[in-house]
């Protein structure tokens, strides 16, 4: 099943929007943002989020594998 936005309904969530809102609102999480509200939501941009995305990727972190 395809995963929507919380917000806006946006869809499809690829992998990577799935991997940050897991990292910044805890793994347990069953709803997810998309990028653009996700930013809205933490108060950044999502220029923001894509630079955390590289850099957990750069340290091996499994959410983005």
């Amino acid at each position: 099943m395809e995963k929507e936005c919380l917000a806006c309904r946006k869809t499809p969530l690829n992998k990577d929007t799935i991997g940050i809102n897991k990292k910044m609102l805890g793994t347990n999480i069953k709803s997810f943002y998309c990028m653009d509200c996700l930013a809205d939501y933490l108060g950044c941009t999502i220029e923001d989020l894509l630079e955390k995305i590289e850099e957990f990727k750069d340290e091996g972190c499994t959410l983005f594998k």
